[in-house]
């Protein structure tokens, strides 16, 4: 049997016979008001437990979203669950306000507001919703420097509302950074470069906690950063730190988000060996030995086109984001190039390394080596 479509107007009369009254809508759509009477619950909640809004599944209920859409859909699935009485308001919240039927608003504390009115297009998402929105902002993501690539990341990372997030640079801002390193100013040029980040990113969201160590990173303080996070972000700029921020993710089982550019050219991957000893690789498995200096120059040498930094950050905190919320298909295994002069990404298929000397299946850790005297030495 079909749902049955109602006027607004036709909800008062069910009213007045004690009709159970549901606007499914979720919390932040709520917020800007709803029709008098309903009760608010977002439709998924609903239909994970609807006995907690209807307990008698006879009782006639009526349903009302923005349009009438998701509500006849929430009809549906009630019906599936056996309930016999149910109705939709056809044309939703939209036409119960154009009616000019009364609307109430519900009240919501400074924070409440706040969340829901900055993240609105996040809650719309049903991937996200206000439960994954809770998630991002119980989350920690440790970015490893605050340059090229760093910047972009962070940037949306405290936009999305990740609730912590701990960068580590000892480096100062220089004028030439300015090209590419959007989180600084000609202002803050000598100021520490985590100073400035924390400083930019705190006046984009508030919300956002962001912890400065400006510290160089090392195999005497890598435990302590990787503390407590969820997530870490490589936007390390040389050899020595990536092969020592791999080791530390794989000894405390934290996904890795690796990013590189060059000149014209940059590359994403996840490396998630820590989590999955021999079915993801990490990036010893994609690099067993780093390249000569000749091969590989940094930025300084070879110089990056400004823009390439801001696509490969991005990229990295689109994983970062998907890793967080556990949506999606990461980049695990997969090694995603971008090339700039021609606009075009390429995939390379990545696999472990069943003799990788830190992350193949049994192997206990190695311990940390000299990442300089390794990294020089080839």
């Amino acid at each position: 049997m079909g749902i049955r479509e109602i006027t607004p107007a036709e909800v008062c009369e069910r009213l007045a016979r004690g009709a159970v009254f549901l606007d499914v809508r979720e919390d932040h759509e709520r917020a800007s008001g709803q029709a008098e009477g309903a009760r608010g619950v977002a439709r998924a909640s609903l239909e994970a437990d609807p006995s907690a809004y209807a307990p008698d599944r006879h009782a006639e209920v009526v349903l009302i979203c923005q349009q009438g859409g998701r509500s006849l859909q929430a009809a549906q699935a009630l019906q599936a669950a056996g309930y016999t009485h149910l109705a939709s308001v056809a044309g939703g919240t939209s036409r119960w306000v154009a009616e000019r039927l009364p609307v109430v608003r519900p009240q919501l504390d400074a924070e409440q507001l706040d969340f829901h009115e900055r993240y609105s297009r996040h809650l719309l998402l049903p991937e996200v919703g206000t439960e994954g929105q809770r998630r991002l902002e119980r989350s920690r993501v440790l970015v490893i420097g605050a340059g090229g690539l760093g910047s972009p990341s962070a940037y949306y990372l405290a936009a999305a509302g990740v609730g912590h997030l701990r960068i580590a640079d000892d480096d100062v801002v220089d004028r030439s950074n300015l090209q590419r390193q959007i989180l600084h100013t000609e202002a803050r040029i000598g100021m520490p470069k985590v100073d400035s980040a924390q400083a930019t990113l705190s006046a984009l969201n508030p919300r956002t906690q962001v912890e400065a160590v400006a510290e160089r990173v090392t195999s005497d303080n890598i435990d302590r950063l990787l503390e407590d996070v969820d997530v870490v972000l490589d936007g390390a700029d040389n050899f020595p730190v990536r092969y020592l921020l791999n080791d530390a993710c794989i000894r405390h089982a934290k996904p890795l988000v690796y990013g590189a550019v060059q000149r014209f050219e940059g590359q994403v991957s996840v490396f998630d060996a820590g989590r999955h000893r021999g079915q993801a690789p990490c990036y010893r498995c994609l690099f067993p030995e780093p390249p000569p200096p000749e091969f590989a120059p940094n930025c300084a040498e070879a110089g990056v086109l400004g823009v390439l930094p801001g696509v490969i950050g991005l990229l990295q905190a689109s994983e970062v984001i998907k890793l967080l919320l556990e949506i999606g298909e990461p980049l695990t295994g997969r090694l995603l190039h971008f090339d700039a002069l021609a606009m075009r990404f390429r995939e390379t298929r990545l696999r472990p390394d069943p003799g990788c000397t830190v992350c193949a299946a049994g192997k206990p850790f190695p311990g940390y080596i000299d990442y300089q005297q390794f990294c020089s030495a080839r």
